[in-house]
């Protein structure tokens, strides 16, 4: 159930709105979903449209929007509601791994493994596995993932058997995946697989209009859980609160309101406006995190050895032996950066057909080159 009243129904014309009403069960929909401004409303109609379905949902928006609770109510109003809703933060867990825990392992498999363990897909399996933060996927496993969503099988780590699966992915970030895959960090093959079905959630700040209902739930949410008898919330604290940008978004909100409610001694709720006007301190010259900037550079440096070489890796004039490491070494990071060495042949190719054409002398008079 969706709410179809207004703001004022809670905030009368008087001193203070009252924390409990005979409303209160028309402002909560099923997972906690709580809004009535029309970009919320709409992403609501998208859940119900494509909750009876198997297809795949990419969830979208800032952190602290709430992409679990939507996920969840996917979940919740399919067909797969009396099965698993299994959970994993692609982001919280060690590179090394994830390939375990989202298939699972052999006994042996590797050092430590003593039992034979279920990954997430398999502990999902008629269910839902909702895969938060899926832009921290590294790129190694992306391909692992991508077979999983399209033939709905898998093989356990030190395995070779496949195992059948029948999983719905929902999967969720609040990275920009478009421009990660054309920035190399994404494959783009497993970018359209998950894409199927965009749902993008709308920051706090372009749904002030909620904040009200929301305050008031989590207001009376945390008064019971800590035993306070907070009874009114003055008209305005609802106004300092709805003109705020909330950075942190519903998140940030309902950390703001517990603390509050922590504080509270009496029946009227109160927040302290100088929480809300504190800033994270902003460096002059925000710094590129530390990983990407050597993969950066390594990346210049193998391009341009492959460019020098005609993408050639092996042998006395490859880049190689140009860079001085074993051939296996480089193989291996042109395959962890995405490097694609096909392309420097082509190049060369291409170089050598303006040789033999009669239009060569003109394009390099011009100064014309090639781009790929």
């Amino acid at each position: 159930m969706t709410m179809s009243y207004s703001v004022s129904a809670i905030r009368p014309e008087r001193k203070y709105a009252p924390v409990r009403s005979f409303e209160d069960s028309a402002d909560l929909s099923p997972g906690e979903l709580i809004g009535s401004s029309a970009s919320f409303q709409a992403v609501l109609k998208r859940v119900k449209i494509v909750a009876p379905t198997d297809s795949v949902v990419l969830i979208q928006g800032e952190t602290g929007t709430g992409k679990e609770l939507i996920a969840r109510a996917i979940h919740k109003q399919s067909s797969r509601q009396d099965a698993p809703f299994i959970k994993m933060n692609c982001a919280a867990i060690p590179a090394d791994l994830l390939e375990s825990e989202l298939f699972g392992h052999e006994k042996g498999a590797f050092t430590g493994a003593v039992v034979q363990t279920m990954g997430r897909f398999q502990l999902a399996h008629k269910g839902t596995l909702f895969l938060d933060e899926i832009g921290d996927l590294p790129l190694q496993l992306q391909p692992k993932l991508l077979r999983v969503l399209q033939e709905q099988e898998f093989e356990r780590l030190g395995s070779g058997r496949p195992i059948k699966v029948d999983v719905r992915v929902v999967a969720a970030t609040n990275q920009e995946l478009l421009t990660m895959v054309q920035d190399r960090q994404f494959r783009a093959d497993l970018y359209y697989r998950l894409n199927v079905f965009p749902i993008c959630l709308p920051p706090l700040r372009n749904r002030a209009g909620d904040i009200p209902f929301l305050v008031r739930h989590f207001v009376r949410k945390y008064s019971q859980r800590l035993q306070r008898n907070i009874e009114y919330i003055p008209d305005e604290v609802l106004g300092v609160l709805e003109r705020y940008d909330w950075p942190g978004n519903i998140r940030e909100l309902q950390n703001l309101v517990e603390c509050a409610a922590i504080l509270c001694e009496g029946d009227t709720f109160s927040i302290d406006e100088t929480i809300l006007k504190r800033k994270i301190p902003q460096r002059s010259n925000p710094a590129v995190p530390l990983v990407m900037t050597i993969a950066d550079r390594e990346r210049e440096i193998i391009e341009a050895a492959l460019a020098e070489c005609c993408g050639q890796v092996a042998g006395p004039k490859g880049a190689a032996a140009k860079l001085g490491i074993p051939r296996q070494t480089l193989d291996s990071k042109i395959a962890n950066l995405n490097i694609d060495k096909w392309r420097f042949k082509n190049l060369a190719r291409y170089v050598q057909m303006l040789k033999v054409s009669s239009f060569a002398p003109a394009i390099a008079a011009e100064g014309t080159t090639a781009s790929f």
